[in-house]
């Protein structure tokens, strides 16, 4: 048995049919494939949603149970003024998910931030995972690109955009997270959630909230890590660098580092069959 919202083309439509109350706020959340499959759970990254793991989602649904849901503040999930929406609050929530969904020990992808989120629940609060794989992830200082700090430092500024202006600068900055460039609808369903009037807000909460003390706060523990760890780059990140990729690899015992070809940062729009090969293979590997 499944559920989820699926397409006449057999691919997952990005849909999030449930939601759950959090310390963060309402997280929209879905889970398919067979119900007696090992669990997966995808966590997407900035200024993206769940909507980036589709394709892998769909595939990876043929044999095991995926959960994908949107952090708070993001896509589908509760946006309201005053939200924490920190990185410390992501691992919190994430923490509180996998309790909800019953969840001990499940297999954990994660891309962007969520791969910090996924750091942090694991080593802070105690998140358990049978095998984690970390895609492009926010985990070693520095970072942030310059536009980003701009964006974070006069976050006020920047809210005061006309709705025209802020779309232009959503689109143009979602876009330069791709090697090849994001067809029109993904573009266009990745940016809608930062256009609505609560959007426009979250956009820039969301950057302003989150700096390098959240990684701080773990890095030096990377060697702690006891469990099977992939680490997938693209190889034409102009985001956060492939050398980053080898330097976290270092920190982590026993990861095995794979370059993903012709990818940019958005590695599950660049190469999506190449990611889930990955992924797959990965998560069948008995540990």
């Amino acid at each position: 048995m499944t559920d989820g919202a699926w397409t006449t083309s057999g691919t997952h439509d990005g849909e999030l049919d449930r939601e759950v109350l959090t310390s963060g706020g309402t997280v929209r959340w879905a889970r398919f494939g067979p119900e007696d499959a090992p669990p997966v759970v995808l966590l997407h990254g900035t200024p993206f949603s769940s909507y980036v793991w589709r394709g892998p989602a769909a595939a990876l649904a043929q044999e095991f149970r995926v959960h994908l849901w949107d952090m708070p503040g993001y896509g589908a999930s509760e946006m309201r003024t005053g939200q924490d929406v920190t990185l410390a609050s992501q691992a919190r929530v994430f923490t509180e998910l996998l309790d909800h969904w019953g969840l001990a020990e499940p297999a954990v992808a994660a891309h962007d931030f969520g791969g910090c989120v996924a750091l942090r629940a694991h080593l802070l609060h105690g998140a358990r995972y049978s095998r984690l794989a970390l895609v492009d992830p926010v985990a070693l200082a520095p970072w942030g690109s310059a536009t980003y700090r701009l964006l974070g430092a006069h976050a006020e500024v920047f809210g005061e955009l006309p709705p025209a202006l802020h779309e232009a600068l959503v689109r143009a900055y979602l876009s330069s997270a791709s090697h090849h460039g994001l067809p029109a609808h993904t573009l266009d369903r990745l940016a809608a959630p930062w256009c609505t009037e609560e959007g426009r807000a979250a956009f820039y909460r969301q950057i302003e909230q989150n700096d390098q003390r959240f990684t701080d706060e773990i890095q030096g523990r990377y060697g702690e890590l006891a469990l099977p760890v992939l680490l997938c780059w693209g190889a034409e990140d102009t985001w956060i660098p492939p050398e980053k990729g080898r330097e976290l690899a270092a920190l982590i015992p026993g990861c095995t580092l794979l370059p993903i070809e012709e990818a940019g940062h958005l590695v599950q729009e660049d190469a999506p069959a190449e990611l889930t090969a990955a992924l797959g293979a990965f998560l069948r590997t008995a540990s």
